[in-house]
């Protein structure tokens, strides 16, 4: 079997596979890189989520990239939308020519003798064998699995004579027109689904069992639409993006320091758009405190228009059964439906599901922890590029980028052959690394890195202190260590701490002068 090696090879052709592509090849000029895609495909998520509807619940000033600025009117865009906006990037910077297609990464182990990773891979759409080397790894594949959502075990389900479909897996065949449909759940995903289908279904019903604090915003972004008319395009772009920054920080810290006032915003907001007889109590008032699971956006109030034409509904209960032709609920109420949506939700998967080595020691990430929110403790050489839960996915994605171009460059300068970030455990104090109630984070909290207390193992979901971190903070903090030669960095800072050294420099060159900004 013939192996190819680059110097960086990229995992995944979505928004941040691309992203960190051009930041590669802006900043790394002279690293060789590829990306390889398990599907055949630019996009990702926007490539995978076909339902009707599908569309951001973060503005395209920030989801979109700083380097190239969002020109539709739209500021809450649909998935066909950003799918494009990500396949024209990677067209105008040539990225389109680094991607491998149909490469799906099944194992990466990492030889530190080699300095390299080595990755076994189903090549084709036969999913024949290859094998990959690099000198450093970025996954940049999300944290979910691509192959299914989560759906739970309904009783009564081989009972049902209808359509029962999944928003991950949805068929491009099915025909909702004049059908009764019951969208099951009150997530970003259903509360998009629900107006969505109203427009051509005899009726849709979200039947959620508690209900998910919702906010609307008109889709098209009237201030940024002006500052757009007055400056320079990038100079528009960026004043627009810091605006929404902006906005989006102070509404989260709003949130979690005055949830009280939060939540009388967030009310107050539904009921300017529901009739005043509506139960609001029970059906929009959800019994956790705002942003301790994601806060749901509608744009132009889309689902709220849609009930009050009487072409959906929402209903609160618990089910008891499916039945041949709908759902018996809790209540002895049933719903009937041709059609059920199980908008549950996500499984959580990260890393793309590939296993990982390191000197034939297999990692197991629900026990490792996660350095300034990209790189697994005691794993060298690999990054990983995780979003924001309270904020646009790209803004972090980009600062992950950034960093790891300065600690390429910065490897480069000095001779380095391995980077690995060490935590002192006994001054971290374990925290999940995703900070939401939600049932879907819930459900695979043990799986997922861990993040510490106090930073670089903090991950503070806060955009400023990150811009600081990963743009000006330095690249050799007490927590990394750098070898130039072939040896395993793991074993020599574990034997370090059985001496009594743990914070001395692992590094068979002398201690690093202070990185500077880069």
């Amino acid at each position: 079997m013939s192996v190819e090696h680059f110097d960086v090879v990229i995992v995944g052709a979505g928004i941040s596979g691309i992203g960190a592509a051009y930041h590669l090849k802006t900043r790394c000029p002279g690293k060789r890189t590829v990306i390889l895609e398990a599907r055949g495909d630019v996009g990702g998520t926007w490539d995978l989520f076909r339902y009707p509807g599908i569309r951001s619940d973060s503005d395209m000033f920030t989801l979109g990239y700083s380097f190239r600025p969002w020109k539709e009117a739209k500021a809450i865009a649909d998935g066909p939308s950003i799918r494009e906006y990500v396949r024209d990037t990677a067209r105008e910077h040539g990225i389109d020519r680094q991607i491998r297609f149909h490469q799906r990464v099944r194992s990466a182990s990492w030889s530190s003798e080699d300095a390299r990773w080595t990755l076994e891979v189903d090549a084709g759409e036969r999913g024949e064998r290859a094998r990959y080397t690099c000198s450093f790894l970025y996954v940049c594949s999300g944290y979910y699995r691509y192959e299914s959502g989560h759906t739970p075990i309904f009783p009564g389900r081989e009972d049902f004579q209808g359509r029962l479909v999944h928003p991950q897996l949805w068929p491009q065949d099915l025909d909702y027109r004049g059908k009764r449909v019951v969208v099951i759940g009150s997530g970003a995903t259903a509360v998009t689904l629900v107006p969505a289908m109203a427009a051509e279904a005899a009726h849709v019903t979200m039947l959620q069992r508690s209900p998910t604090y919702i906010a609307s915003l008109p889709a098209e972004d009237p201030i940024a639409n002006r500052i757009r008319e007055l400056l320079p395009e990038r100079i528009a772009h960026q004043v627009a993006r810091w605006k929404n920054v902006a906005i989006a920080t102070f509404m989260f810290q709003l949130c979690r320091r005055a949830p009280g006032l939060a939540k009388r915003l967030l009310r107050s907001g539904i009921e300017r758009e529901l009739p005043p007889e509506f139960d609001i109590d029970t059906h929009f008032t959800p019994r956790y405190e705002p942003w301790d699971q994601r806060l749901c956006l509608v744009p132009d109030a889309d689902l709220f228009r849609a009930m009050k034409a009487g072409r959906a509904s929402v209903v609160t209960d618990r089910i008891r059964t499916f039945t041949k032709g709908g759902i018996l609920l809790e209540s002895g109420k049933e719903l009937p439906a041709d059609i059920i949506v199980t908008a549950t939700g996500l499984t959580l998967q990260v890393c793309g599901g590939v296993q990982i080595t390191v000197d034939g020691d297999v990692v197991d990430l629900g026990r490792t922890f996660l350095y300034k929110g990209l790189m697994l403790s005691d794993v060298p050489n690999l990054a990983l590029c995780i979003g924001y839960t309270n904020a646009s996915w790209t803004l972090r994605a980009e600062l992950s980028s950034t960093y790891v171009c300065r600690l390429l460059n910065y490897m480069d300068r000095r001779g380095y052959r391995q980077c690995l970030a060490h935590p002192d455990a006994s001054a971290l104090d374990p925290r999940p690394l995703l900070g939401l109630t939600s049932g879907y984070v819930q459900r695979s909290a043990g799986d997922l890195p861990k993040q510490g207390s106090k930073l670089p193992w903090l991950v503070p979901q806060n955009y400023v202190v990150d811009l600081l971190a990963m743009k000006l903070g330095p690249v050799d903090d007490a927590a990394m260590r750098f070898s130039t030669g072939a040896r395993s960095l793991r074993r020599e800072v574990v034997k370090a701490e059985r001496h009594g050294q743990a914070d001395e420099p692992v590094a068979n060159a002398p201690p690093p002068a202070m990185d500077q900004p880069g």
